[in-house]
C-alpha cells in the first residue's frame, strides 16, 4: 500500500539528504575525479506514527503505522570519466488503518513489503566540466508496480564554484485496484495506471568561501489514477463512496538552500521551499540545521523543520462532503495543517576510517569503514498525527 507510508519516505529522504550534504562537505569523503575507490553506503531506519484521521475510514480512525527500511548504495568508478551507481532497498511495514479495508488483520492489506532498485550510468567530460547521467529503476509491492527512467546533465562554471544541473524523470505506475469490502462490485476507479513527468533545474553557487547557495525549481505533471481506491469518503447524508480525484495534476516546488561556514566548529544550514499544485494546495517549508564540530572526527547536529499548507479544493472531513461534488477526499495529507519536526544526530568520521582490512579480492586494495551517522527525529502535526523516526548510516569504501 504505497500511500500508507508516504510520510515515512519523506522523513527518510530528509535524513538521506542531510547525510549527503555532510559527506559532500567532508573533504575526506569526496572522491576525486580520477579516484578508483568504490564506495558503499548502508542506510537503515525505523519509523512509526499514530493519529486519528485515517483516510481508509473516511478521515476518522487510527493512522497507526510501523515501517522498517533498509537501503544500500554503491558507487563504482569504471575509469576516471565513467561510473555506475546502484541503489537497492526494501521496506517492511504494518498498518492498522489498512486493516479496515476488509476488516481482516491477517490480510495483505495489514502488512506489506516493498522492494526497489535503481541503476544509473555517469559520464564526466572533464575538459568541458560536464557530467551526463542516465538511469532507470523499479519498485514493486503487493498492489503496486512502478518503473522509471531519468536523464541528467550537470555543467560546472568558474573553476567549479558554480554548477547548473538539469534532470528529467519519467514514471509509469500500475495498481491492483483494491476497494473497501462493502463497496466491492459497486464502485469502479476507472483506471489503474498513472504516468508522471518531472523536470528540475538547480543552480549552486559559492558566493564567498564561507557561503554556498543552491536554488532549485521543479515541475511535475501527473496523469491517470491519482486517488486511492481503498480510501472511503462519507457524504453529509452518510452515504459512501471511494475517494475520487481529477486524473491530471501539476506540482511546482521551488526551494533555496544556504550553507554558511561560521567557523571551525559551526556550520549553519538553512532551507526554504514554496509548493503549489492545481489541487489547491499551497505550502511553505522552512528548516534550520546546526552541525557542531566537537572534535575533528566527530560532530552533532540539531535540526528543526516547520511546514504549513492550505487544504486541497477537494478535501473535507468525515461526513462533510456534498453528494453533488464530482471530486472528494478525506485524506488529511490534503487538509490544511501545520507541522514541526525536530531532532538530533551525530556523525563520527575519523580521517583514516574507523576500521580497515585487506580486501577479499585478489588485489592490494583495502576495505575501509569510513564513517557512522545516526539521527533521531520527532514529528507533530496540528491534526494530531505524531511520528518518530530513527535512522543509521554506515559508509564504506574499497580503495
Amino acid at each position: 500500500m504505497k500511500k500508507t507510508y508516504l510520510l515515512g519516505l519523506v522523513f527518510w529522504s530528509i535524513a538521506a539528504s542531510s547525510w549527503a550534504q555532510q559527506a559532500a562537505q567532508d573533504s575526506s569523503y569526496k572522491i576525486p575525479a580520477n579516484s578508483r575507490a568504490i564506495t558503499a553506503d548502508l542506510l537503515s531506519s525505523y519509523y512509526q506514527q499514530d493519529g486519528q484521521n485515517g483516510a481508509v475510514q473516511g478521515g476518522q480512525g487510527t493512522e497507526k503505522l510501523q515501517d522498517v527500511a533498509n537501503k544500500v548504495q554503491l558507487y563504482v568508478p569504471l575509469d576516471k570519466n565513467k561510473a555506475i551507481q546502484l541503489q537497492a532497498g526494501a521496506d517492511s511495514y504494518s498498518s492498522a488503518s489498512t486493516d479496515e479495508i476488509d476488516n481482516n488483520p491477517s490480510s495483505a492489506s495489514a502488512q506489506d513489503l516493498r522492494a526497489y532498485g535503481q541503476l544509473s550510468y555517469q559520464h564526466k567530460l572533464l575538459r568541458q566540466g560536464v557530467e551526463l547521467s542516465v538511469g532507470g529503476g523499479f519498485s514493486t509491492e503487493y498492489d503496486y508496480q512502478s518503473v522509471s527512467a531519468n536523464l541528467g546533465i550537470k555543467k560546472d562554471f568558474y573553476a567549479g564554484n558554480s554548477q547548473l544541473a538539469f534532470n528529467f524523470g519519467l514514471f509509469q505506475d500500475n495498481w491492483k485496484l483494491i476497494y473497501p469490502r462493502e463497496l466491492r462490485g459497486f464502485v469502479d476507479a476507472g483506471r489503474s495506471d498513472r504516468q508522471s513527468l518531472s523536470f528540475s533545474l538547480a543552480y549552486s553557487q559559492m558566493i564567498t568561501p564561507s557561503l554556498q547557495a543552491i536554488a532549485n525549481v521543479e515541475y511535475i505533471r501527473m496523469a491517470g489514477l491519482l486517488s486511492t481506491p481503498f480510501h472511503r469518503v462519507f457524504f453529509d447524508d452518510l452515504s459512501l463512496d471511494i475517494e475520487r480525484l481529477p486524473e491530471m495534476r501539476s506540482k511546482i516546488p521551488a526551494s533555496i538552500r544556504l550553507h554558511y561556514y561560521l567557523n571551525d566548529y559551526f556550520i549553519l544550514r538553512s532551507f526554504y521551499r514554496y509548493y503549489w499544485d492545481d489541487f489547491g494546495v499551497e505550502g511553505h517549508t522552512a528548516e534550520l540545521e546546526l552541525p557542531i564540530q566537537l572534535h575533528p572526527n566527530f560532530n552533532v547536529q540539531a535540526f528543526y523543520r516547520y511546514h504549513q499548507q492550505t487544504a486541497s479544493d477537494y478535501f473535507a472531513p468525515f461526513a462533510e462532503h456534498s453528494v453533488n461534488s464530482s471530486f472528494y477526499t478525506s485524506d488529511y495529507d490534503l487538509s490544511a495543517f501545520h507541522s514541526q519536526q525536530f531532532g538530533l544526530g551525530f556523525r563520527y568520521a575519523p580521517a583514516f576510517g574507523l576500521l580497515r582490512s585487506k580486501s577479499f579480492l585478489k588485489s592490494k586494495r583495502v576495505v575501509l569503514f569510513k564513517s557512522i551517522s545516526a539521527r533521531l527525529a520527532y514529528y507533530q502535526r496540528s491534526t494530531g498525527l505524531e511520528a518518530f523516526i530513527a535512522s543509521l548510516h554506515l559508509a564504506f569504501s574499497l580503495e
